[in-house]
């Protein structure tokens, strides 16, 4: 046999052993992130008392050296449509970064403390939810007309709107109006620890991208009221203050960020 051919055969061979090596490597970190994602999931159902598995994810590659050195780089958990005594449904997110997981273990127990860089958390009310509650059953939520609604141009890092001028748009029929109408309203919070949202109803919209239906002088008092409310029980996941309220999509949004705070899981899900 030719000497080239006996060395190119040897280096076929010992590419194919070396890639064999490398994805037996990656499917290892692969699995191993998986199951960690699927244990910490089972971990945040029991602790948040939920009916189901929320999505969670650790993100980087690769995973094992995370896991070696008890320090997660970031980590989402997310659980739609959670029971809520107050508006029927809401749904939980949080966003964590730097995490120090050296008490909680690589698949992290409920009650174990973590040290974490940075925390964002969030609660979620759609449209529905919040019409049910304000008894305006057709109502849809949209960010202020002036700003950009998305995750790259919103007013925050998550795509939230600001807090002033949202477009709330239904039928106010406890008014006496059955006609839909847009009326501005603006947010904030209030009470212990900031935990009620308050809806203030400024005035009516009309033009491009509203009902652009006018409301009668005499019915406008009444209506402004409709649309205004408080919304109590917004307990952010992990206890955190609130940073920002708005819009994103057709969603209310409250939001709170913090840097350098100690949770376990079972503060992710708080009302």
């Amino acid at each position: 046999m030719p000497v080239n051919t006996r060395v190119r055969r040897l280096l076929i061979g010992l590419v194919a052993t070396v890639a064999a090596v490398v994805l037996g490597a990656v499917g290892t970190d692969f699995g191993a992130a998986i199951y960690a994602e699927y244990r910490l999931s089972r971990n945040v159902r029991s602790a948040a008392g939920l009916n189901w598995d929320p999505w969670v994810a650790i993100l980087g590659f690769p995973f094992i050296p995370q896991a070696r050195n008890h320090q997660y780089r970031e980590i989402e958990i997310r659980a739609h449509g959670v029971e809520h005594p107050v508006v029927g449904k809401a749904s939980l997110e949080a966003t964590l970064h730097d995490i120090d997981i050296t008490e909680a273990s690589w698949l992290i127990r409920p009650d174990a403390p973590m040290h974490v860089g940075k925390v964002e958390s969030r609660i979620i009310i759609d449209s529905t939810h919040v019409g049910r509650f304000m008894n305006i059953e057709d109502l849809l939520v949209e960010a202020p007309s002036r700003e950009t609604n998305d995750a790259t141009g919103g007013t925050t890092e998550s795509g939230i709107s600001g807090s002033q001028g949202l477009v709330f748009t239904g039928t106010p029929k406890a008014s006496g109006l059955d006609k839909r109408v847009s009326v501005a309203v603006d947010l904030s919070l209030t009470g212990p620890a900031e935990t009620t949202l308050v809806l203030t109803a400024t005035g009516i919209l009309t033009g491009p991208n509203t009902a652009d239906e006018q409301v009668p002088d005499d019915k406008m008092a009444a209506v402004l009221k409709e649309f205004s409310t408080a919304i109590a029980g917004q307990k952010l996941p992990f206890g955190l203050a609130p940073t920002s309220a708005g819009a994103r999509g057709s969603d209310i949004i409250i939001e709170g960020i913090a840097e350098g705070v100690t949770i376990d899981l079972n503060g992710f899900r708080l009302s």
